[in-house]
This record gives C-alpha cells, sequence and structure tokens, in this order.
C-alpha cells in the first residue's frame, strides 16, 4: 500500500505553510529542462487525514487526503520538518471553535461582490407562495419562532392550516428530537404534497393521539385524492425499523395508524455510508488497476449500490405524487439526513424551477440548511470524535449528477457548478453551510460576518451554464431516471478528477462550455469588427 500511495503522486515540493488558508505547494519535475514549476492551492479545511509514511531515499512522506478526493504525498527531506508540517496541517485542517473556521477572517478582493450578496436567496413564505400552495389549506407557522418546539427546525414551518397549536406541540413531543411532519413541496398541479419528519419514538406500544391527527389533517390538504391514504415512506431498512421498535424509537404501528400506507425504502445509516466511501477511495488509489480489479473493487465498496437506492426513492416519491396524486411523508432515524437526500431529490424531478441555478440554491437552502442537515458534524469541520462525519450531501451531489446524464438539456447549471456547490461545502471559505440548523447560523451572525457561497456563484454564473440546456426541455414535467445498473455511473470527474495519469482528463460537457465561451467570443469580436468597419 505504501509503494502504491508513493507511486500514485510522490511530490518533491517546497511548501508555504500560512496561518490561513490555503497550503501552497509548489513542483518541479526533475526531467524538466527548463524546472518548470507549477503551483497548487489547497485549502486546509479540504485535508481530510495525513499520514506519515515510512522513510524513502527521496525523503520523509507525507500523505495528505483530501475530502475533494485529491490526494499528495509530500517527501520532506527531514524529518523534525516532516513531523511540524504535520502538526501544523493538523492544527488548521479542523478547527476548536467554530469561529476559528476560514469564513470568519476570508476577504474577497474588493471587486469581487459584496459581503450581503446570496444571503437574502432564500425566504421560506416566498417559496412556498411560488409552489402556489392554497392557504386554504396549509399556513405558515410561527409556532417555531424562538426554536422552542424543534430547535433543528426554521422559524417559519408549513402545515396544515386544521393543526392546532396543541396539536402540533403533541406531535413533536413524539417525534425524535421534536421534529414533526411539515410541508418541504407542494405539487400545485394535483395538491399532492411532500413532507418531511424524524421517526416517532413509539417502542412497542406507545401511541400519540396528537400525531396521528396531525396525519390525518395532512391527508385531508388534497381534496382531489381525499379518500386515498397518505402514503408513509421510511426510507430505513424494515429490519432495522423493528429493531428501533425494541428500544425507545421506531415506527408507526401499523395497527393504529390504519388509514396510511407504509413503504420501506432500505436506505442504509450514515455510519453504513461512511465506510463504503473509504472503501471507494481505496478503489480510486489503484495504480493502473484491471479492469476486473477496479470493478471488483468498485462493487465491493457498495457506493453505487447507495447511490441506486437514493436515486430509487426519490424517483418513488416523484412519481406517487405527480403521477399517483398522492401525499407522501418521508422519515428517517433523525429527519436531517436521508430526508434530506430523497426529498430535495424527488422535488427537483418535480419540479423544473430547481433544476436552474437559483432554483437549485434555493432547494439546498429549504432542504439542507432550513431544515438543520448537520453539515458541521457530518463534513468534519471541528476537533473531535469523527463518528459523526458522513458523505451524506456528497451522496446528494452525485445523484443529482446521476440524473443529469440522463436529462442533459433539463438543467440550467453544468457538472462544474455540482462541483463547486460539493467542495465549499467543505471549504468553510463561505459561511453559508456552517453550523447545523438555522438556529446555529442566527446565533453566530453569519449573515453579517461572512460572505454567502451563492453570492459568489452567482457572481460567476457564467461559468456554471450547461450549454445543452433547453427551457423547453425542462418544463417538460417530471423527470423518471431509469435506475437498472448500467444507467448508474462512475463518477470521475468527482473523485478522479486529479489523476493526472487518466486520460481524457477533460470530459465531453467540460469541452462544450470551453466551445461556447470560445464561439461568445468570436461573436462579440465579431459585432465589434462590424462597428469598425
Amino acid at each position: 500500500m505504501v509503494k502504491q500511495r508513493l507511486l500514485r503522486e510522490s511530490i518533491a515540493c517546497r511548501l508555504a505553510l500560512q496561518q490561513l488558508p490555503p497550503l501552497i505547494y509548489s513542483t518541479a519535475e526533475a526531467n524538466d529542462i527548463d524546472c518548470h514549476q507549477t503551483q497548487t492551492k489547497i485549502l486546509h479545511m479540504h485535508i481530510s487525514s495525513m499520514e506519515r509514511l515510512q522513510l524513502t531515499t527521496a525523503g520523509f512522506p507525507l500523505y495528505i487526503q483530501c475530502k475533494t478526493f485529491q490526494c499528495i504525498t509530500v517527501l520532506i527531506p527531514r524529518e523534525k520538518d516532516c513531523q511540524e508540517v504535520h502538526a501544523i496541517l493538523e492544527k488548521y485542517s479542523r478547527a476548536m471553535r467554530l469561529e476559528d473556521l476560514y469564513a470568519f477572517t476570508y476577504q474577497p478582493s474588493c471587486d469581487a461582490f459584496y459581503q450581503v450578496a446570496g444571503w437574502a436567496l432564500y425566504d421560506t413564505q416566498t417559496e412556498y407562495l411560488r409552489m402556489e400552495f392554497p392557504e386554504k389549506h396549509w399556513c405558515i407557522s410561527l409556532i417555531n419562532k424562538n426554536y422552542e418546539i424543534c430547535d433543528t427546525y426554521p422559524k417559519c414551518v408549513a402545515v396544515p392550516r386544521s393543526a392546532t397549536t396543541p396539536l402540533l406541540v403533541g406531535s413533536s413531543k413524539f417525534r425524535s428530537h421534536g421534529r414533526l411532519p411539515v410541508l418541504c413541496y407542494y405539487y400545485k398541479h394535483n395538491q399532492a404534497t411532500i413532507m418531511r419528519c424524524s421517526q416517532p419514538l413509539s417502542g412497542f406500544s406507545a401511541h400519540c393521539l396528537e400525531d396521528e391527527q396531525l396525519l390525518h389533517c395532512i391527508r385531508k390538504t388534497n381534496p382531489t385524492h381525499s379518500s386515498a391514504p397518505l402514503c408513509i415512506v421510511d426510507t430505513r431498512p424494515a429490519v432495522n425499523s423493528a429493531v428501533c421498535r425494541v428500544t425507545v424509537t421506531g415506527s408507526e404501528n401499523a395497527n393504529i395508524y390504519s388509514d396510511f400506507k407504509f413503504v420501506f425504502l432500505s436506505i442504509e445509516n450514515i455510519h453504513v455510508m461512511r465506510d463504503s466511501l473509504h472503501k471507494l477511495v481505496e478503489v480510486c488509489e489503484l495504480r493502473e488497476p484491471s479492469v476486473e480489479e477496479f470493478l471488483a473493487a468498485l462493487q465491493s465498496s457498495g457506493w453505487l449500490k447507495h447511490i441506486k437506492s437514493i436515486v430509487d426513492t426519490s424517483a418513488f416519491i416523484a412519481t406517487t405524487v405527480g403521477d399517483e396524486g398522492v401525499s407522501v411523508l418521508v422519515q428517517c432515524s433523525d429527519g436531517g439526513d436521508i430526508a434530506a437526500q430523497v426529498c430535495s431529490l424527488a422535488s427537483l424531478l418535480l419540479d423544473p424551477f430547481y433544476r436552474t441555478l437559483q432554483g437549485f440554491m434555493i432547494l439546498v437552502e429549504k432542504e439542507w440548511l432550513s431544515f438543520g442537515h448537520k453539515f458541521t458534524d457530518r463534513c468534519g469541520y471541528l476537533q473531535g470524535d469523527q463518528k459523526e462525519t458522513s458523505p451524506i450531501f456528497t451522496q446528494f451531489i452525485e445523484a443529482v449528477w446521476q440524473v443529469m446524464q440522463q436529462f442533459p438539456c433539463a438543467f440550467q447549471f453544468n457538472e462544474r457548478f455540482l462541483l463547486a456547490v460539493h467542495d465549499h461545502a467543505f471549504s468553510c471559505q463561505f459561511g453559508t453551510f456552517i453550523g447545523n440548523c438555522e438556529k446555529d447560523r442566527v446565533d453566530l451572525r453569519l449573515s453579517e460576518r461572512t460572505y454567502s457561497l451563492w453570492g459568489y456563484l452567482l457572481k460567476h454564473m457564467g461559468e456554471f451554464i450547461n450549454p445543452l440546456y433547453r427551457r423547453e426541455d425542462s418544463q417538460l414535467g417530471v423527470l423518471r431516471p431509469v435506475s437498472n445498473p448500467q444507467n448508474i455511473k462512475f463518477w470521475r470527474g468527482m473523485y478522479m478528477r486529479f489523476e493526472g495519469w487518466v486520460h481524457p482528463k477533460e470530459s465531453v460537457m467540460e469541452r462544450l462550455c470551453i466551445m461556447k465561451d470560445q464561439s461568445s467570443s468570436l461573436e462579440d469580436h465579431i459585432k465589434l469588427v462590424a462597428k469598425v468597419y
């Protein structure tokens, strides 16, 4: 393994270590007559792990693995220097406090973009009005305005208008972490909805009348299918749910909730996903494997199987809502991980707006940031127990990419945009993803003290436009991705984008973007020449 790592990318380099990101290393090829140097920057927060390898004749190797799937082996002449570099990078790659993160000191160039840009992009009431949800059946409630009902939910939540305050409070006490069922998407074409919540604190025999009544209120908000049972999608494997019921958590008792349809769709927990990613990274580290070795290792990692499960579940929800007109309640263990994945992807399949640049940003704000996905814990921003880390957001970004491969003309944004969002979720350069919930971000005053990623992306929007995007194709309705094994692809552009030995390195879409830029430049030049003559 050590030999593999050294062969993979061993670099004799000069390191520029600073208290603030980035880590800069300059390299010079040994056979380069002109000693041409290249300079690469790695943000400290992108460093996932480091390992000091066995001494070689060239020096002391320090293997650095990044959350962006870049891996380098730095050769340092002296052992003392290697130890010092390791200690410095260890210190700055994981902060002690959130206030120590790069975002709180980051200052872009003066002409980049304004500090306030992007922070007002998402507004709860504006977004639900865009969906055209009927105020006769739904309302924006301020029951959680002080984060007392659920400290990981937003201040404003959309709930059935017929649901009383005691009913909502009772349901929240019955659900894990107080995450009661609330609206996340309204499909105006047939009035069906997507709701989300956490698992109930039910055990074997516990029963909550308020929770049951709330679900009946939700079912009645769809008058066109009022007789249809509410579909409750439990994203956990049925075995996991049964095991949980032996303890203090679990799932609803089907005998009590007789007017509802239960579906288990078997997406594994955060720990299984973390282990699967580790195996995938090992696959990507193989140096020139045979086809058989690579495919066997990829299958053994289970990564594509998990991606397929997320796409399958999201497609099921979108079809149930869009085609059958039946409302769906999605629940997972704590309501902030798998529910975020499938509710956001299902919404994207249903709504063309979320397939635009600005729409996708709003989708992430709504389903991930507002509803309390624990980015600080899952992305490992701080020092401490890393058992809470998990590639939940990475899987969502890949699931979107998988759908893009089947519908290349339906998305306004390109692969480069997805990579930028993914990488900055880990970089801590912007304040957008810092914190575990909306309350954390309000307490930290991030909108006042840091810059928004959305402001940066909107400023550079031209880099992220999909040249194949056709608005008329995007408006065709519900996207129905096919998730047969041959349709789920290995995303080389994400996991092996830094590999110099992989050819061709440039994707077809990347080439199209370059050609579009060149074409635009030529058109501008022609217009200029026409004015002169």
